[in-house]
């Protein structure tokens, strides 16, 4: 707030110390133009001398260690100055810990909750309204919750729009379309059965879908397994409509991840559930392979809220959200060192990946593919570790490497996203410049220099990060990349755009990006807008 446009003097940021509310109602403040607090609730309105205090906000999203650029953008941080609060005065709390309480309570995860489920949630996060608050960002941050979103999976694909409406498109042999048949579409197409439910995220598989709705619920279909088994496969029955996950009924679910052996779940709390592949204990539970009972993941993190969880083929990275910072947690196998501890070794509990302190690096955002793992800090870095075929690791070889290491070649760019599949990785810049590396099987990668006609060079590996120019020429900034995470699927992208248009590449024979092919063609090389609106 501009202390100079309320009438009253310009006041230091710097020199004001966090004051509990006792003190400054108590105090008189007759040099001040007064503005008047309304809190709603049993007990008496307060007077507080808010702008007089112009250093709150300030404190505020200096204290929840936020990124400068992120909190800018959120309408609550001046709104409490100026409004009604919904709630009673809280006179044992600082303004700064009030403030952030105002501004959680305007976060749509939080909104719902009990008063109960709250003080759980601020005593899990650390005891700290703000630390809650930096909780409930961080996840909006990495997932887009409550955004629009598209979802390139194994032979065919979800989109969202921002209004929570559900399509897809593509394969459909085990009903994963959710259209109550088995017939392959290439025209998104909406969900029916979910209209007036609000979807907030989406999760593919192999043969298999999961949605997630604003009130927590989750709805599979197609493959009635939450995993494949190691020898044979699993899920012979189909399920063609979206169907309320039942043993998940008692939990608040805010994300879905889908590995090739397993599932996990994400609480509205940060807790960590896992179905299938409890076999030998290899995620720290010992279940049947089709057990449908969801399983807490135990161990390290069974105290500490997690904001995100990433699936690859056969393991799971969780970020987590502690009072010191944000962290990044592993568990499944190790092989190709995708686990991130220095060794190839299995992990069958959570284990803090330690290299990202020893890197001075804040995760950001993760991303699991198949075989290697990416993170972004909050500094723009990034790393990435496990098998490095065919240069997906964007070191500029194939080495495999076991600990997270900072990818040099893109140390110009501030990275604000990042995404893998199948040897395959992309990034995404600040400014909405996309790079991409790896493998470049069924032109996924975007780096087309021939026509649509040739072959040219577009099928070509990338050892080192390159500037995706065919998304360039779309002149659009790119805001979410997703790529097909399976090694049993040729490979597609999308690109979604900040205005919410959808662009597509790569493999699409099974009419998995949302573009009619011609009859002798099985992908496409340069993206291509797929006809729907996102936004």
């Amino acid at each position: 707030m501009d202390a100079t446009t309320s009438g009253t003097p310009t006041v230091q940021y710097h020199n004001i110390p966090d004051q509990p509310i006792t003190a400054i109602v108590a105090a008189p403040v007759s040099a001040f133009l007064r503005q008047v607090r309304h809190c709603f609730g049993d007990s008496t309105p307060g007077e507080f001398p808010l702008a007089a205090n112009p250093s709150i906000v300030l404190h505020v999203l200096t204290t929840c260690n936020l990124d400068p650029q992120d909190l800018a953008k959120l309408e609550a941080t001046c709104s409490f100055f100026r409004q009604p609060a919904n709630f009673a005065p809280d006179y044992e709390l600082s303004i700064s810990e009030l403030a952030a309480l105002d501004m959680c309570q305007r976060r749509a995860i939080f909104k719902p909750m009990t008063d109960e489920e709250r003080q759980s949630l601020k005593h899990r996060c650390g005891g700290s309204w703000k630390l809650v608050l930096r909780f409930l960002l961080a996840g909006e941050a990495c997932c887009r919750r409550e955004k629009s979103q598209a979802i390139a999976g194994p032979g065919h694909s979800i989109a969202v729009t921002s209004s929570g409406a559900a399509y897809s498109f593509g394969s459909n042999s085990s009903g994963q379309l959710g259209h109550g048949n088995t017939e392959e579409d290439w025209r998104p197409q909406q969900i029916r059965s979910l209209q007036g439910i609000r979807i907030i995220q989406a999760a593919a598989g192999a043969g298999r879908t999961m949605l997630i709705s604003d009130a927590g619920r989750v709805y599979a279909f197609g493959k009635d397994s939450f995993g494949e088994a190691e020898y044979g496969v699993q899920g012979t029955k189909l399920v063609t409509t979206p169907q309320p996950v039942e043993s998940l009924k008692d939990i608040f679910v805010v994300q879905a991840a889908i590995g090739n052996f397993f599932t996990a779940v994400l609480s509205r709390e940060g807790r960590v559930y896992t179905f299938s592949w409890g076999k030998d204990s290899k995620l720290g539970h010992k279940t049947e392979p089709n057990d449908v009972e969801p399983q807490p993941l135990l161990g390290a993190l069974e105290n500490i809220p997690v904001v995100q969880i990433a699936a690859g083929y056969c393991y799971l990275l969780c970020l987590a959200c502690q009072p010191s910072g944000m962290s990044v947690y592993s568990v499944g196998c190790g092989l190709g060192g995708k686990l991130g501890h220095g060794s190839r070794t299995d992990e069958k509990y959570p284990r803090l990946i330690e290299q990202f302190q020893l890197l001075n690096l804040q995760p950001m955002v993760v991303a699991a593919g198949a075989w290697h793992a990416a993170v972004v800090g909050w500094d723009g870095r990034v790393c990435t570790w496990g098998w490095g075929r065919y240069g997906c690791l964007g070191h500029g070889n194939e080495d495999c490497e076991s600990v997270p290491k900072v990818v040099e070649a893109l140390s110009d760019v501030k990275a604000v996203h990042v995404a893998t599949g199948d040897y395959t990785t992309f990034v995404v810049s600040d400014d909405g410049d996309v790079y991409s590396f790896g493998c470049g099987e069924s032109a996924s990668l975007g780096h087309n220099t021939a026509g649509e006609g040739q072959q040219g060079n577009r099928h070509a590996n990338v050892l080192s990060p390159e500037l995706v120019m065919s998304l360039k020429q779309v002149n659009e900034r790119v805001v979410q990349i997703s790529l097909t995470n399976s090694i049993y699927w040729n490979a597609h992208t999308f690109a979604l755009t900040e205005s919410g248009k959808l662009y597509a590449f790569g493999a699409g024979d099974k009419g998995q990006l949302g573009i009619e092919l011609a009859n002798n063609q099985t992908e496409r090389g340069n993206p291509e807008r797929v006809d729907i609106d996102l936004n």
